[in-house]
């Protein structure tokens, strides 16, 4: 069983940073990309950035320079630095993995449970 468990998120004012974090665990084999999504109320879930394992990344136009990703492949954590907030960025974090638990499995994708980050004067 595989578990992703994210933390960091919060309440901060406009302009202000957070930092959150994913740490996957459980039976892993090996992790493909790890990455996270947003959805605030009322839209779509949309990609915010990913991470390959061997460390290339993307980002979302509307997130990039203000946001950035990275992890640390002994710890199985991803974590997202996010500076220059905006009130548009509000939204559930949710941190999702490609993993492959086995030797004998192909790879999957899981999901984390989201983080509500709310960026308000």
């Amino acid at each position: 069983q595989v578990q992703l468990v994210e933390s960091g998120g919060g309440l901060v004012q406009p302009g202000g940073s957070l930092r959150l974090s994913c740490a996957a665990s459980g039976s892993i084999f090996s992790i493909n990309t790890m990455g996270w999504y947003r959805q605030a109320p009322g839209k779509e879930r949309e990609s915010v950035a990913s991470i390959s394992s061997g460390g290339s990344t993307s980002y979302a136009n509307s997130v990039k320079g203000r946001f950035t990703i990275s992890s640390d492949n002994a710890k199985n954590t991803v974590y997202l630095q996010m500076n220059s907030l905006k009130p548009e960025d509000t939204a559930v974090y949710y941190c999702t993995a490609s993993i492959r638990a086995s030797v004998w499995k192909t790879f999957s994708i899981y999901w984390g449970q989201g983080t509500q980050v709310t960026v308000s004067s």
